[in-house]
């Protein structure tokens, strides 16, 4: 099978990754059918795995490994999730192929998930980890979106630093459905427990303005 990725993507890649402090796992959920991306997206994260001796490539099946899907709410597959150094699901999870511009916030994640700093001020990480209640963040993006990586990571990091946050990426045409089902007619489109809803790549402090009314 040719590879997604050709040699000067792999070195930009592995560069990219270079700063990495801790070992990071991807957990991907396929199944047979229907999977539109399954075999991409496959093919994209154990790619990117080989690039870094501090990344991790496990598959799973929706159908039959049921323990682990429901201990990381997988509904949808393509679907993956990281684990950090420990094995612990921080609540960042991605539903669609990381491609086109979102391997950008792909590769953000994984940097994040080992440890680097994000470089917040500590009165935001203070607003965040006062968060008390469960949170889901939906960010709906498509793959041709540039403004969609930076509101994925936001949703991310916010889901790194308080362990009641849960943050994922949704392919919007991969998930056709899911978007009719939420209005989708602009991405990035966020959706903060079924309750607010934001449009376009907003800064940290739009998602806590919101978290906080919970």
């Amino acid at each position: 099978m040719e590879r997604l990725l050709n040699l000067e993507l792999q070195n930009q890649i592995k560069q990219f990754l270079s700063p990495m402090k801790e070992h990071v796992t991807l957990v991907l959920f396929t199944q047979e059918s229907p999977c539109d991306t399954c075999t991409e997206t496959r093919q994209l994260l154990s790619e990117i795995a080989e690039l870094s001796d501090k990344l991790s490539f496990v598959e799973k099946d929706l159908s039959t490994d049921l323990e682990d899907a429901d201990k990381y709410d997988i509904t949808l597959t393509p679907s993956f999730v990281m684990l950090d150094h420990e094995g612990n699901y921080r609540g960042v999870k991605f539903n669609g192929i990381p491609a086109g511009h979102e391997i950008n916030s792909f590769l953000t994640a994984i940097i994040d998930m080992s440890g680097v700093d994000f470089g917040f001020d500590q009165k935001t990480v203070e607003r965040i980890k006062k968060i008390a209640k469960p949170v889901n963040i939906k960010v709906f993006v498509t793959l041709s979106c540039p403004h969609c990586p930076g509101a994925v990571s936001s949703a991310h990091r916010l889901a790194m630093l308080n362990s009641n946050i849960e943050g994922e990426m949704i392919e919007a045409q991969t998930f056709y459905e899911l978007s009719e089902q939420y209005n989708v007619s602009g991405v990035p489109k966020i959706v903060i427990n079924e309750q607010y809803e934001l449009l376009g790549n907003q800064p940290i402090e739009a998602f806590l303005d919101h978290l906080e009314k919970l």
